[in-house]
């Protein structure tokens, strides 16, 4: 923060804050600031505002605050007060009469009325608050990420709202900070006003009622129990068995999520009895592509366990694949929804399977060692496999869901964003986990940069490398190609973000923000 070298400061007079609070709440308005917003992006507009209002620079990080707080508020104000935290800090306590008692989650308040921590928490309990009397946002932010909650009002000194803003904004939690009026580690003080005025603010609005991931995610789990599957599935012979316990191998679901979430967002419907064929179908497609991918890649274990083929041998596994094709078109014609709609999720969904298939079919040759690959190369074959299977969750969900045109576009190009971060983040993550019977295959990311190395200077990849993974990881470590790789993992990354800022609809931007932090969490810089 260059123009303030350092200095957190709040204002100690109420009228100046709620002026800035005034004049924050009207910036926001005025230019549509839409929530999380990056760390330079409030610094830029904080300064204008205290410019604006005559007032010091030393209280651009208060302002900060300020503007990060009402770009959120629409979100926390339409959150009910039963899925909100109250996070306050153990400072706030009388240490000299202080009754409570500390454990390794903060203070449990004794009640005896030393400071204003009781009556914070007896008002919060009555409107329905979880409450936490802690240090720092860990906790909170967990808490969103678990399901707990789904929106945070946080009282806490300028250092630490400031070192919690990254972590909180790669959650994509929705906050309200009240800095405490001075700093300091004991018999602190806060404008108890201000705390009561934001946590009995509460408006209903669908349009910004957040949706809580970690709920729906394990709302989604309960439709893959042998119960609810043997509806759609029976298991009445051979194939619908294999079928059947391929469906039930957990694995992330992120591509059921994805439909899920999409789905809601731009219909606002809760209907179990439509979401779970709508994510039957996408699970259908994605364990029919896994059976036949490690059929081609002659992998024997997936999710810990044996695949398809390596338990009922090569022709049931390619048959229960087919199977799980053919049942995800079925359920997709008998879904509750329109002609129209029907048809133009599956004239997606071919599409899509075109796609796919072309990129496996580069993909085996790659494995196979008949062909090398340059990065933009490989990136078009992550962008056909894995961004293709993203696209038909996200984009089915939409299509579904009524989205607009112009948001079903930029779902697409945020899908193959996101499926080449993903591959290339695979590459990184298996590269630092040595693993038995491991080739150089298993880094085709990697690969393609070895090869772009020796190409820019004019040699051939040495001979043979696919199958010396020895060699392979020495010159991978001496050309540093781990950090290239990072590098394009973080632009593929920043574009996600870039793509998803674009989003109207802003349960489902906020929601894939929070996707993208728990998958991307060391590349979520959102700069």
């Amino acid at each position: 923060m260059k123009e303030t070298n350092g200095i957190l400061k709040v204002p100690e007079e109420s009228f100046v804050r709620n002026k800035m609070r005034k004049a924050a709440a009207a910036m926001v308005e005025s230019i549509g600031l839409r929530p999380p917003v990056n760390i330079w992006k409030l610094e830029e507009l904080a300064a204008d505002l205290v410019r604006g209002q005559e007032i010091s620079a030393e209280f651009i990080p208060f302002a900060m605050v300020l503007l990060g707080n009402e770009s959120w508020r629409k979100t926390v104000k339409a959150t009910p007060m039963n899925r909100r935290l109250l996070l306050l800090p153990q400072c706030l306590n009388n240490k000299e009469k202080c009754e409570g008692l500390f454990d390794e989650l903060g203070l449990n308040c004794a009640g005896c009325k030393a400071c204003p921590i009781d009556d914070l928490l007896i008002e919060a309990e009555l409107k329905g608050y979880a409450n936490l009397v802690a240090e720092g946002t860990t906790v909170a932010v967990g808490l969103v990420e678990e399901g707990s909650i789904d929106a945070v009002i946080g009282v806490s000194c300028m250092p630490v709202l400031q070192r919690s803003f990254e972590p909180v904004s790669n959650a994509a939690v929705p906050v309200i900070g009240i800095p405490l009026l001075f700093d300091g580690c004991e018999n602190t003080r806060a404008d108890i006003k201000w705390i009561l005025d934001e946590m009995r603010s509460y408006e209903p609005n669908e349009e910004y009622q957040p949706i809580s991931v970690s709920l729906l995610k394990n709302r989604i789990e309960a439709f893959f129990t042998k119960e609810k599957i043997k509806k759609y599935i029976p298991g009445r012979d051979k194939t619908e068995q294999i079928a059947q316990e391929y469906l039930l191998i957990d694995g992330q679901r992120i591509r059921p999520l994805l439909a899920a979430l999409s789905y809601l967002a731009y219909s606002n419907s809760e209907n179990d009895e439509f979401l779970q064929p709508l994510t039957l179908i996408i699970e259908c497609f994605h364990k029919a592509s896994l059976i036949h991918d490690d059929i081609e890649d002659n992998a024997n274990e997936r999710y810990n366990t044996l695949t398809a083929h390596a338990k009922h041998g090569v022709p049931q596994a390619i048959n229960a694949g087919d199977f799980l094709i053919g049942k995800g078109y079925e359920l997709l014609s008998e879904l509750d929804t329109s002609t129209e709609t029907i048809k133009n999720c599956l004239r997606f969904i071919a599409r899509s399977h075109l796609q796919l298939t072309r990129g496996q079919g580069v993909d085996i040759l790659f494995n196979d060692g008949k062909i090398q690959l340059l990065p933009d190369e490989m990136i078009g074959v992550f962008k056909n496999k894995t961004g293709e299977a993203i696209k038909v969750a996200l984009l089915v969900g939409a299509i579904v869901g009524k989205a607009t045109k112009q948001e079903q576009e930029i779902l697409e190009q945020f899908a193959d964003f996101m499926g080449i971060a993903y591959q290339i983040r695979d590459d990184l993550n298996e590269y630092t986990e040595p693993h038995n019977a491991e080739k150089t295959g298993d880094y085709p990311f990697l690969l393609a940069l070895l090869n772009k190395h020796f190409a820019d200077q004019e040699k051939d990849t040495p001979a043979n490398l696919f199958g010396q993974v020895v060699e392979f990881r020495k010159l991978i470590d001496k050309f540093g190609l781990q950090e290239v790789a990072k590098g394009y993992l973080q632009k593929y990354v920043d574009n996600c973000y870039s793509e998803l800022d674009k989003l109207e609809n802003s349960k489902l931007r906020l929601s894939l923000y929070g996707v993208m932090g728990k998958i991307f969490k060391s590349e979520t810089t959102n700069e």
